[in-house]
């Protein structure tokens, strides 16, 4: 799973109540640290202690810091190839895969990832996770 250090985005941790590694959503942060975490399985919540066997989120969140962005040039081509004047971006509108959006602050994007009420789209300042169809 693609570590996401922000609240309300994904980390693996083990769950106190399952006893398991799963995926959880970050509920607060002390700096670059995920501090309290809820369990995407159970929904019970805990202070983040972190998966047994991954590398500390010290080293992840640097590793992120220095990770180059997506080159412009391969956003220009993608966008090229999506048709359609696109679809104005509000949180009670659903989307589909591919589907060109366009969102006030961001600007023009496609949806590169859709899940139940969150799809990803990838605008040229980078890949940003929204909500949908909360209407």
């Amino acid at each position: 799973m693609a570590q996401n250090l922000r609240v309300g985005g994904e980390i693996d941790a083990v769950c106190t109540r399952c006893k398991m590694l799963f995926a959880h959503t970050i509920l607060a942060m002390v700096g670059s640290r995920p501090a309290r975490v809820q369990c995407n399985t159970c929904g019970g919540q805990h202070n983040y202690r972190g998966a047994p066997d991954a590398p500390s989120t010290r080293s992840r969140s640097a590793s992120a810091e220095t990770k180059p962005d997506r080159p412009r040039a391969s956003f220009e081509q993608a966008m090229a190839s999506k048709t359609g004047p696109g679809k104005r971006y509000t949180p009670k509108e659903r989307f589909l895969l591919d589907e060109v959006v366009l969102h006030p602050t961001f600007g023009r994007g496609y949806v590169a990832a859709v899940r139940q009420d969150k799809i990803d789209i990838i605008f040229q300042v980078g890949t940003k996770t929204l909500i949908h169809g909360r209407g």
